[in-house]
Formats: structure tokens, C-alpha cells, sequence
């Protein structure tokens, strides 16, 4: 906040402080300060809240935005810090009520765009959210901003009461349960919280939970812009608060309504002393809270927000975490139905929806790819030794787009923190959102998974990861240019030890993962994928990760993948479960003592027995061009060789690439 020197006691609920420069008679109001996790529960791409200070001056202009704390894995390692000062600077100058947004507005309104940080969209959206929504609570709270207030509900006529499983099927009453686990604390068998709540005002939902008389008295107390809903629990936990003391707020409980929220006073409760309805639940606890005036309608949909302590598993620091159940009166209950409300995209629908184009694009890729490696067998028959176009060109293709369109411009490199993340997400809390707000490696983790089972991993490492695609096209390149009589394998039997190296750095990294995820994030840029792909390029990083990507990359000039063969954590992740693939590679009998693959295996898969290891195979098709070569393939040269000397023309057909006689010629 420019120009303070001073501010006041919290104060306000969301809390805030003001902000005053001078002293006595001179003091003077400068703005206002607060801090985003008093006032909204947004989880970012980790999942948890990006902790953000914002000042705002009395005008409702924000003055200053500072990041005290986050745990995005893309903001740790891998982006600059000025470029997340760069994309908070912006905010400075906005108004509290302005429509801000990320990107360029198409909608042709009012609305601001801000730029984005590449290779965090999820992030900056939801710290967006963060940003704004807490500007706005605070400017609506000191008066800087104006609401309109909703019509208020006009309620039909019903006749009847309602028992109690009519009214939580029809929705007039909800539910919400918090469990132990949600929370991060033992399990004791039962909920921590289990809530059934709802709207009192209408009439027959009114007369029904409370009886005509104990309605109609609740009635003649309520003002005409006053509410009551009920509530009543069971579980662990108390929704009263157990520090609550008279002339304090009930700090467990809220009622939310687009951005505004209610909170409750002890003066706003009263006794329910029972329910009428018939088959209600047996509960611990129970009450009604009274909403005074605000901008508060039962005709549009609202939330009673239940707010816990929750301890983050993997840190053990308490945070605050709101839990949440939508109420909305059904149509029968309003006159002339709800009102037509558009609510906002979810924050992984709305980046779907931006990337229309680059998905479809995407998805044709994959499929081009699967297609061209289902009919491999018809094309490396078409191919051989001399002339293998028929494979190399769509590789080559398949590779560059990997490169150019997956790597560069849609930064959808999968990692090994991908799979950190899904395993942590598998034993503390699945969360779709998560996995959702970046559309193309959410796709692209589906297609790994299909084709994992099926062909092996060779088909994402060795055609489409784009890092492998890049370290594979540069050693072309390299052999094109005249280094290939540099270029070498490694003997047998260093790579036969080596190998198990990628396979360590995977156990070491997944195990550390469960101790300090924020250790083991660092520790994951022994993949060079961030450099290559997220930062804008190995030029924007520290001299540490510039000089051990060049090192990778100039030893991906003389050795074939070399990272991914002896250092790739996210490979040796993907090998395990490619023992279990469906569809192996051919060979035949007589290749368990011809050598004759083995050599020309650029992965080094094929042992000396003729096995091949398809958890490292990478699919390069070299021994499956082979395999129907008759002038290559030793056990068909002989078979060639034999049966022209009897004076028959062949062909090479059917699965095994042996040949039958066409023809007798003369």
C-alpha cells in the first residue's frame, strides 16, 4: 500500500485492514489490505491456494499484488520469478469491479485481458479468480461497490405437507457430508460432519419440517427481507463452532450467493426443537439461522459453505478449507419457475473450450500415429535394408509434429510429475479438476494408457514423446551431417547396467514424492523436459540446468537417446507395466541364434538368445523389416537362395515371411 504507515486491527468479515498515513488529526485513509485466503477457497493446478496479498485504495483500484506463498510445480523450478511478478504487476491499476480475464475477450464487452504465463494457464486463471473475487468481496463489504439486489422469491400455493424423504428427493432439503479423511485426520467410523439443511420460508416446505404453528410464529418474527433456514447434524464435529461464546459468529457455518456470504451472530439463531416430517433422521444438533437483509433472493440458487481445519498430509500444515452443497427451490415452489441463471464455466471447461483447435489437432495426431503403427506389418514389408522410406518418412512426420506442435507450442511434454501427481492423488484425494485443466496432456495420458497395454511403451518414447522425438531427429541429423562415423553404442554390457539406472532415479523420486513433494519436484528436473519445453526456452534457465541440458543434448548427437535409455524416470515408470502388453513383436524360431537384429537394434533390446526386452524396445521397426527382408534376414536368404536353385519364383507372404512357390519357371 503506497504511502502508509500505519494500519488498523483486522476487522470485517471477510477480514481486512485499513491502510492510514499520518497521525491524530492528520490521519488519513489510504486503502485497504487483505489477504486472499481470509476470503476465498480457490485451489490452483497443485490443488492447493496460491496465498496472495492485495492492497486496494479507496476507490476500489487495486495498488499492489504480492504472492506470499504457493505450491505450483511449473512456479517452483521450472518459470522464472520475474515472470510471475511480471503477470501479478498487471492487476495494479484494475478496478475491484471490473471483468478480468485471462487472454484476449472475444465477447466484444466490457472485459479486460491480461497475459498469461506460458506453461501455467491453470495457474494464472485461478489466481485470476483469487485476484478479483477478493477485491471485489472487500470493495462490496466498505461500500466501494454498489449490488443490485435480486427480485425476492414470490412462493406458490401448496397444499399438504411433505414427508421427509419427499423433501430431500425433490431437493428442498440437501445434504452434505465431510469425512475424516477429507480433512486428513483418523478415521473414527462415522462423519466428521453430516449436515441436512434447508429453506424455511417457503411454505410448504416451512410447515412441513417445523408443523403449521411452530411455522407461522417462526414467520411473524421474520422482517419482510429476512430468512430462515435449518439445520441439522450429526458426526464428530459441531457446525456451532466449539469456541463460539455469546455476542461472537457461528465461524463454521456461511451462506454464499454468487460472491456474496453471509455469516451468522449468536442473535441469529434460534431452538428447532423438532421436526414434523415424517422419517426424519435422528440428529445430535440442531438450528435455525435467521439471513438479515443483504442481497439474498431464495429464487436463485445459493450455498451453505461448511468451513474446517484441514491438515495437508504431505506437510502437515493445518489449512482452511471450505466445503460446500448447492440449494435451489424446485419450479413447483417458485411463481413462474426458477429464473434463468448463467453460471460460469468451470476453470478446466473454459481452457478446453479456448483450445478447440489445438485439441482436435491433437487428437488427429494420435490417432495418424496408432494408425500408421496398425499397419506396420504392410508397410515394412514394403520396406527393406536399402530402401526403408516406407517407415522413416512417417516417423520422420510423427516426430516433428511431436517436436514442433506437442513440445513447443502445446507445451504437452508428460513428466514424471504427472505420475507423481496421480499416485498422490490416488492415496490422499482424486481430483478430476486437476487432471483436467491442461486438455492435451490429459488426452495424451489417456492415449498412454491405451497403448501401454497393447504395443508397450514403445510407441509414446520412441514416435511421439517430444524430448525422445527431439534427442532421435538430432542424431539423425548429426549422421546426416557427417558425424555418424563418431556416433557409437555403448557395449552390452555397460548397457545392460546402465539401464537400471532410469529405473532407481524412478523409485528414488516416486518415494521421495511421499516424504516432501515439494523436494521431489525439484528433484524431477533431471528431466530435461521443462528446459526444452515450459520456460520459453534452456536459454531462460540458470546456468546449472543450461549446462546439463547441453551435455544431454551433445551426448544425444554421438549416442542414441541416451537419456532415455539410461536416465528417463518417466520411461522406466512406463516399462514396468509394459511387461503385461498385449501385442508383441514377431520373430521366428531361428531367431534365437541368428544375430543379424540384434545389431541393427538402436535401442540395444534384442539379448544374444534373440529375446527382445519390449520394456525397453522403443518400436523403431528396424528388426521387423528384417524379419521380411529375403535379402537381409539370414534364415529367408537361405530359404530364397534354396529354393530359386529348384527353379521356382516366390514371394514372401503370410505372417511368419517364409516363402511358397507361384510359378514354375522353365
Amino acid at each position: 500500500m503506497p504511502g502508509a504507515d500505519s494500519f488498523s486491527l483486522r476487522k470485517g468479515r471477510p477480514s481486512y485492514v485499513e491502510a492510514y498515513r499520518g497521525t491524530g488529526t492528520q490521519r488519513q485513509l489510504v486503502g485497504y489490505v487483505f489477504l486472499s485466503t481470509d476470503i476465498v477457497d480457490i485451489p490452483a493446478y497443485s490443488g492447493k491456494p496460491v496465498v496472495t496479498l492485495i492492497g486496494m485504495f479507496p476507490q476500489g483500484v487495486i495498488s499492489g499484488v504480492r504472492i506470499l506463498k504457493h505450491s505450483e510445480p511449473i512456479l517452483l523450478v521450472g518459470i522464472p520469478e520475474g515472470e510471475l511478478t511480471k503477470f501479478i504487476a498487471q492487476y495494479v491499476g484494475q478496478f475491484a469491479g471490473a471483468k478480468v480475464e485471462i487472454g484476449k475477450s472475444s465477447a466484444g464487452d466490457d472485459r479486460i485481458g491480461l497475459n498469461a504465463i506460458s506453461g501455467a494457464t491453470v495457474t494464472v486463471i485461478a489466481e485470476n479468480q483469487v485476484v478479483m473475487r477478493s477485491a471485489y468481496a472487500i470493495a462490496k463489504q466498505v461500500g466501494i461497490v454498489k449490488v443490485l439486489p435480486k427480485p425476492p422469491a414470490r412462493f406458490t400455493a401448496q397444499s399438504g405437507n411433505r414427508d421427509w424423504k419427499t423433501l430431500v428427493d425433490e431437493g428442498s432439503v440437501q445434504h452434505l457430508t465431510v469425512q475424516p479423511d477429507e480433512l486428513g485426520i483418523p478415521s473414527t467410523g462415522q462423519p466428521y460432519i453430516d449436515i441436512y439443511f434447508g429453506y424455511l420460508n417457503a411454505p410448504a416446505i416451512g410447515r412441513s419440517i417445523l408443523g403449521e404453528a411452530a411455522w407461522k410464529q417462526l414467520m411473524a418474527e421474520l422482517k419482510p427481507d429476512e430468512h430462515a433456514i435449518f439445520i441439522v447434524a450429526n458426526g464428530t464435529a459441531s457446525f456451532k463452532g466449539s469456541g463460539f461464546v455469546r455476542g461472537g459468529i457461528y465461524d463454521r457455518i456461511q451462506v454464499a450467493q454468487d460472491l456474496d456470504s453471509h455469516t451468522f451472530r449468536d442473535t441469529d439463531y434460534r431452538n428447532l426443537y423438532g421436526i414434523a416430517a415424517t422419517g426424519a433422521p435422528t440428529y445430535k444438533e440442531s438450528g435455525i439461522f435467521i439471513l438479515r437483509g443483504g442481497n439474498f433472493s431464495a429464487a436463485y440458487p445459493w450455498n451453505l459453505v461448511f468451513m474446517a481445519n484441514k491438515v495437508d498430509k504431505e506437510s502437515g500444515a493445518k489449512t482452511f478449507a471450505n466445503f460446500e452443497q448447492e440449494y435451489w427451490l424446485a419450479d413447483r415452489y417458485l411463481e413462474g419457475g426458477r429464473p434463468l441463471v448463467v453460471r460460469p464455466d468451470p476453470t478446466w471447461l473454459r481452457v478446453w473450450k479456448g483450445k478447440k483447435l489445438e485439441i482436435a489437432l491433437f487428437v488427429l495426431l494420435l490417432a495418424t500415429t496408432a494408425g500408421v503403427y496398425a499397419m506396420r506389418d504392410r508397410l515394412v514389408r514394403r520396406a527393406s535394408r536399402k530402401d526403408k522410406r516406407w517407415v522413416s518418412v512417417p516417423k520422420y512426420l510423427i516426430w516433428s509434429a511431436s517436436i514442433g506442435f506437442v513440445g513447443f507450442y502445446g507445451l504437452a511434454q508428460p513428466s514424471i510429475t504427472h505420475v507423481m501427481t496421480w499416485l498422490h492423488s490416488l492415496v490422499y484425494q482424486w481430483r478430476w479438476e486437476l487432471f483436467l485443466s491442461d486438455p492435451m496432456i490429459f488426452i495424451f495420458w489417456w492415449f498412454i494408457a491405451a497403448v501401454l497395454f497393447i504395443w508397450g511403451r514403445g510407441l509414446f518414447c520412441g514416435w511421439l514423446c517430444p524430448y525422445g522425438s527431439l534427442a532421435e531427429l538430432s542424431f539423425k541429423i548429426a549422421g546426416a551431417l557427417g558425424l555418424k562415423r563418431f556416433q557409437f553404442h555403448l557395449p552390452m554390457v555397460w548397457h545392460n547396467r546402465l539401464r537400471w539406472v532410469k529405473y532407481g532415479v524412478f523409485a528414488v523420486l516416486v518415494g521421495m514424492s511421499f516424504y516432501d513433494i515439494a523436494l521431489a519436484e525439484k528433484m524431477a528436473e533431471v528431466e530435461p523436459f521443462k528446459s526444452t519445453f515450459l520456460v520459453g526456452g534452456v536459454w531462460h534457465r540458470a546456468w546449472p540446468f543450461v549446462t546439463y541440458w547441453a551435455m544431454l543434448f551433445i551426448a544425444s548427437l554421438f549416442i542414441e537417446r541416451p537419456f532415455c535409455k539410461y536416465v528417463c524416470p518417466l520411461g522406466a515408470g512406463l516399462a514396468i507395466p509394459t511387461t503385461f502388453r498385449f501385442i508383441p513383436l514377431k520373430r521366428k524360431s531361428e531367431c534365437t541364434t541368428c544375430h543379424a537384429c540384434q545389431k541393427g537394434c538402436g535401442s540395444l533390446a534384442i539379448d544374444d538368445a534373440g529375446r527382445i526386452d519390449q520394456r525397453e524396445c522403443l518400436l523403431c521397426l528396424e528388426c521387423q523389416i528384417l524379419y521380411y527382408d529375403a535379402h537381409t534376414c539370414p534364415p529367408l536368404s537361405q530359404e530364397r537362395r534354396r529354393r530359386t536353385k529348384g527353379g521356382l519364383e516366390l514371394t514372401p507372404i503370410g505372417a511368419d515371411g517364409y516363402f511358397i512357390p507361384i510359378k514354375v519357371v522353365s
